[in-house]
């Protein structure tokens, strides 16, 4: 009887074991439309098999941000706060394959490639670009702060791999081995030479502080500034004045955006 259990639970493991690996993506992109009006100017940029629709604010500053947002985010929304966080600076906020009129389907090869190809495209209007990246974001950003020169890199919820963060969900599977698209932050830390800022959530139930701090030790000297926005969790952190005041504190620290 014991033997007959045993099979059947994992014929059940094995059974989801697969479910995982043949569905996962739809678990980890949700895609956004296009909102039917932006009060923002449009960028279409072509990169390898799609076409990436960039919401576009101030483009003749000479010093840029580029935004990556979460899984489910419409970037757009964050146009209100931004033009007034910003005003000197260009603001990119990026629609991954899939999202917010961009074309083609997401996947970590694809959005780690389209994120360098917005960069090198970029790099040549403007004298600095910083970068912000939120939750699924944070893990576009990394990457691209590891292979591009960038003035600074906010990570906000940031995770240390995707890996871990679906193993604390599912602990009773295999995810660190499942999940292909593992956006491994952790790995690429220590290749990153920006200043960095890491703005936590303090009650983030989907990013949860482990998974942060594990990323906060990869870093090599000196260590990333890390700011914990009180009594907010992972999709109401955009709600606190803190969290506003922390990006834009950060990134006009060196006065970047003040001398054009």
């Amino acid at each position: 009887m014991i033997a007959h259990l045993s099979g059947l639970l994992l014929l059940l493991l094995a059974g989801l074991c697969l479910l995982v690996l043949l569905f996962q993506r739809g678990l980890i992109y949700y895609p956004v439309p296009a909102p039917p009006r932006v009060p923002a100017e449009r960028l279409r940029l072509a990169v390898d098999g799609a076409e990436l629709n960039i919401w576009v604010l101030h483009p003749a500053s000479r010093d840029a941000i580029v935004y990556f947002g979460g899984n489910a985010e419409d970037v757009s929304g964050n146009i209100p706060a931004f033009r007034q966080l910003f005003p000197q600076r260009a603001v990119y906020l990026v629609n991954y394959r899939g999202y917010g009129g961009s074309s083609g389907r997401p996947s970590e090869a694809a959005l780690l490639a389209d994120a360098r190809q917005v960069y090198d495209s970029l790099a040549a209007r403007h004298r600095r670009i910083a970068l912000v990246g939120r939750s699924l974001g944070a893990g576009v950003a990394a990457d691209l702060a590891a292979h591009r020169p960038v003035d600074r890199l906010v990570l906000v919820t940031p995770f240390d791999s995707l890996g871990a963060v679906a193993q604390g969900f599912y602990p009773f599977l295999p995810m660190r081995w499942l999940i292909r698209d593992r956006y491994d932050s952790a790995a690429r830390a220590p290749a990153i030479t920006a200043p960095v800022l890491l703005i936590i959530a303090e009650h983030d139930e989907i990013i949860r502080r482990p998974r942060s701090e594990a990323l906060r030790h990869a870093f090599r000297e000196p260590p990333p500034k890390v700011v914990v926005i009180p009594g907010v969790g992972h999709n109401d952190l955009d709600a606190a004045p803190e969290y506003h005041r922390s990006l834009a504190g950060f990134l006009r620290a060196d006065g970047a955006a003040e001398d054009q």
